[in-house]
This record gives structure tokens, C-alpha cells and sequence, in this order.
């Protein structure tokens, strides 16, 4: 899939559990914040809670809405740091999502 603006702004949000590896795709028309959000509460809160004590999010700006999120869902929210090294088990995650 190629995700590029002049293509259309529509996009896909990423969301995996790293451990029973349960992963979800979303479509969105576009990469604004309280879309990206509030599609993102809809889904965690069919949830366990259990599966939703925390969530970690890249640093794009459609996830700067993350206080109301926090605050909808009771999710615990995480900024990952960009000068950190990948962590081995979120490229497992990522690639065996993808097939590779």
C-alpha cells in the first residue's frame, strides 16, 4: 500500500497487543487527531481491561490528542522516544503482522 499525500490522505492506524499478538487495523479518511482518536477509544473500549492498561504511540501528530484517550478508555498512555533503539520485540510485532 503506498501512503503518500498525493495519493489521498487516507491512512492506517496500527494497533497490536505484543503479547497474544491480537492486532488491528484501522482505515481512516484521514490523519487528524480526534478522527485517528476517537476511532482508536471505539476500539479499546471493546476491549478487556486487561488488554488495554497501556498503549505507546509514535510521535505523529495524529496522536496528540492522547490525554482524551487516556481519559476515555482508563488507558494507561505511553510517547515512545525516538533516539532509543527499536526494540526487539516491536519489530517482531510489526513483521509478523506484515508477513514478513
Amino acid at each position: 500500500m503506498l501512503f503518500r499525500r498525493k495519493f489521498g490522505l487516507a491512512n492506517v492506524t496500527w494497533l497490536g497487543e505484543r503479547v497474544s499478538r491480537f492486532t488491528v487495523l484501522l482505515v481512516n479518511a484521514n490523519r487528524t487527531t480526534s478522527r485517528v482518536m476517537g476511532r482508536l477509544a471505539n476500539v479499546m473500549r471493546t476491549l478487556p481491561l486487561k488488554a488495554r492498561k497501556s498503549v505507546t504511540f509514535d510521535r505523529g501528530s495524529e496522536f496528540m490528542d492522547w490525554p482524551h484517550l487516556q481519559a476515555e478508555v482508563g488507558a494507561q498512555t505511553w510517547l515512545s522516544n525516538r533516539t532509543a533503539p527499536v526494540k526487539p520485540w516491536r519489530a517482531q510485532n510489526m513483521d509478523r503482522a506484515n508477513a514478513r
